[in-house]
């Protein structure tokens, strides 16, 4: 019997349920891959903010991924918030000993809100230690200007320079997402080795947009996890980030920031 490919994901709880490990199991069970999880911080949020965050002890983190490591046939990791510097010092201690399995890194730095999601020490681990263990690292614009140690990003030669200081930092590929900027379509570029990729969708008009740097990003993974090469798996999680968006578009949870439709594809094919 054929073992089932499983994403860990690596993330803080959301109360609300739309960002965080809730989105990345919500994406991961759409998309028809098995996802477990390493817990890295509990948030006390809702559609309106963040209230409050309490990071696990970096141990506590280091031990959960183990367990999941050594049980399960891990075939993509996806990482997302993690709160503190220990803890990222114990995500890269793990990954040392697990390097043929492909890394989906969204760094979350800020919330939507302006939370602080990752101090300061915390980043400074990231791309010193973190950056080069992965495979792929997925920020949107504010978070690749403050990772590449440039201002707000201003034009495409602005953020080739972004993208090409990260690499720089070992990471092999970059996508920088798009959906800060304006315009009626999206557009996220991926910078690799030999490669530079636009890949465009219309903009949704919707306010219900918590959540979406961690669902495209465990969206990738679970494309990882099933086979597909970098760019199709990217190709792949922009098309299902933009059904999401839309299937938001004419729901209404909470009174801020609602969650996306995570559900619009359980009868579509991912792949």
């Amino acid at each position: 019997m054929r073992q089932e490919p499983v994403v860990l994901v690596v993330a803080g709880s959301d109360s609300g349920a739309g960002a965080g490990l809730q989105a990345d199991l919500k994406t991961c069970f759409a998309l028809g891959v098995y996802a477990a999880t390493a817990v890295t911080a509990v948030t006390v949020q809702n559609t309106r903010g963040v209230r409050r965050v309490e990071p696990m002890s970096a141990g506590l983190v280091a031990e959960q991924m183990r367990a999941v490591l050594e049980d399960f046939n891990v075939a993509a990791i996806k990482i997302g918030m993690l709160a503190s510097a220990a803890v990222v010092e114990s995500v890269v201690a793990v990954l040392a000993d697990y390097p043929g399995c492909p890394v989906v890194l969204d760094p979350v730095l800020l919330s939507t809100s302006g939370a602080e999601l990752l101090e300061p020490a915390g980043v400074a681990v990231l791309k010193q230690d973190l950056l080069p263990n992965v495979q792929l690292v997925t920020p949107n614009l504010p978070e690749i200007a403050l990772l590449a140690g440039m201002g707000e990003l201003q034009s495409s030669e602005e953020m080739h320079e972004a993208a090409a200081r990260l690499r720089g930092l070992g990471v092999p590929a970059v996508l920088v997402k798009g959906g800060h900027s304006g315009g009626d379509r999206s557009d996220d570029w991926l910078f690799a080795e030999g490669l530079e990729q636009r890949f465009s969708a219309p903009r949704i008009k919707t306010g219900n947009t918590h959540g979406t740097g961690c669902t495209l990003a465990s969206a990738i993974a679970a494309g990882l996890a099933l086979g597909l090469p970098l760019a199709l798996a990217v190709e792949a999680a922009k098309r299902y980030l933009t059904g999401a968006l839309g299937a938001a578009a004419v729901r209404r949870l909470g009174s801020g920031c609602g969650p996306l439709g995570h559900d619009f594809a359980m009868n579509e094919k991912f792949i």
